[in-house]
């Protein structure tokens, strides 16, 4: 007989991924480097980095405290950077997509629900015509170092993904099958590790980045987790990070890296 598989805190997740594993390495290319990210909405933020910190602020402000971040590089002159920062006494989860060889950006700002908002169950939500996820996520883009223009590159909304079935082998332990359905969902199941057995379909979002390079975003509805990867079909791997409760108190988060070998499987189209 089967057993029911059970569902876990993002923080006894974030420990089933933390063995041999295929992140790749931090990068501390950024070092020394003070970029001010010009944002479509008028935003005008500066951050400093340094090899393991940086700051941040409002463009004629004085710089903010100093806060760990990881960077990552997929390809050359494209940064992923990760950190977390307080705002009102909440937590937010930052990643920005760095293109700096256009000279364009993508942020994803993300937060946690609270215990009350977590509460409310999926069949209230679907009646009030809400999303089913707590989990909330805003996507901003802009210009690097230069005012944004009509002619400013932007990572835009892709369906290049809908109709993949991929396999991500998170380590020798761990592993995931991913099915893209529609522009706003996505369904997967863990094929092997510290879920296995357990599947879901959940909101997600997509943007093409270059040629073969996606950024994908998905947040889950049962667990509050916040999930962020760029996916590089042309070497077969992504890169991200996930985001969530360390446990069932509310009080604390994870915020781990994560990072896979990428297969295509096949795909479904719909004529």
């Amino acid at each position: 007989m089967n057993l029911q598989p059970e569902w876990i805190t993002v923080g006894a997740l974030a420990d089933g991924f933390a063995g041999d594993n295929h992140i790749l390495p931090a990068r501390d290319d950024l070092a020394g480097r003070h970029l001010t990210l010009h944002f479509d909405n008028g935003w005008q933020i500066e951050h400093r980095f340094g090899a393991a910190t940086l700051s941040w602020n409002n463009v004629g402000e004085s710089a903010g405290e100093e806060l760990a971040y990881r960077a990552t590089s997929v390809r050359p002159g494209l940064y992923l950077v990760d950190f977390l920062k307080q705002d009102q006494g909440a937590t937010h989860s930052v990643s920005l997509v760095l293109d700096l060889e256009r000279q364009c950006f993508t942020a994803v700002l993300g937060q946690m629900p609270s215990r009350d908002e977590t509460r409310t169950d999926l069949f209230s939500r679907a009646l009030a015509g809400g999303e089913l996820t707590s989990v909330k996520a805003q996507f901003l883009h802009g210009a690097i170092d230069r005012p944004c223009t009509a002619d400013t590159p932007r990572h835009a909304p892709t369906e290049e993904l809908i109709g993949l079935r991929n396999q991500y082998v998170y380590s020798a332990s761990e592993a995931y099958e991913h099915v893209y359905l529609n522009a706003d969902f996505y369904s997967w199941q863990c094929l092997k590790g510290v879920e296995q057995g357990l599947a879901d379909t959940d909101r997600c979002h997509y943007y093409k980045v270059a040629e073969q390079l996606y950024l994908f975003v998905w947040r889950e509805k049962i667990v509050p987790t916040l999930g962020l990867v760029l996916i590089d079909l042309a070497v077969g791997r992504s890169d991200g990070k996930i985001f969530g409760y360390q446990g069932a108190d509310f009080e604390s988060f994870a915020n781990f890296p994560v990072g896979a070998l990428a297969r295509v499987l096949n795909r479904t189209s719909h004529c």
